[in-house]
């Protein structure tokens, strides 16, 4: 499932989002974020977190670099 998630999002990242302007005032794109996300949480929080950015990355949000945060527990959530 997150493969199939993140080639959904190479599709918009090349096809789709090279059409339209850019609009994102985060550094890295919502869509990066999200894949970046996906990457080192797993489909469902990965996709949570992005949710989340492209929910702050309005006009009246303030920008700038806003990287994905460290997965420390990794994917044995429960074992710490």
């Amino acid at each position: 499932m997150d493969k199939a998630a993140r080639v959904l999002l190479g599709f918009y990242k090349k096809n789709i989002s090279s059409v339209l302007p850019n609009r994102c005032i985060y550094t890295p794109t919502c869509s990066s974020y999200t894949y970046q996300a996906i990457d080192k949480y797993g489909l469902l929080w990965g996709s949570f977190k992005g949710f989340c950015r492209i929910l702050r990355c309005n006009p009246f949000a303030k920008g700038g670099f806003d990287p994905v945060k460290e997965n420390y527990r990794g994917r044995a959530k429960w074992l710490i």
